[in-house]
């Protein structure tokens, strides 16, 4: 667990709790602007990259390879 520094002009929260609480108000800030058909563009187009990569892998087995090694 961080250690917190009690140093003069320094505040009582480390950066990991700093963060946390940062992206918790983002997520809200995007909540309240977008709404939620954002978040399910999102999801729908991250489906669709999936299933062209998907695709893709099928074809390049198709072809005899095995595939893009890494």
């Amino acid at each position: 667990m961080p250690e917190r520094k009690d140093e003069p002009g320094k505040g009582q929260m480390t950066v990991e709790e700093a963060g946390r609480k940062g992206g918790h108000i983002g997520g809200e800030h995007t909540r309240d602007k977008y709404g939620p058909e954002f978040y399910s563009e999102i999801g729908h187009k991250g489906g669709q990259r999936v299933r062209e990569l998907i695709e893709e892998g099928k074809q390049s087995e198709g072809e005899g390879g095995q595939g893009q090694k890494r």
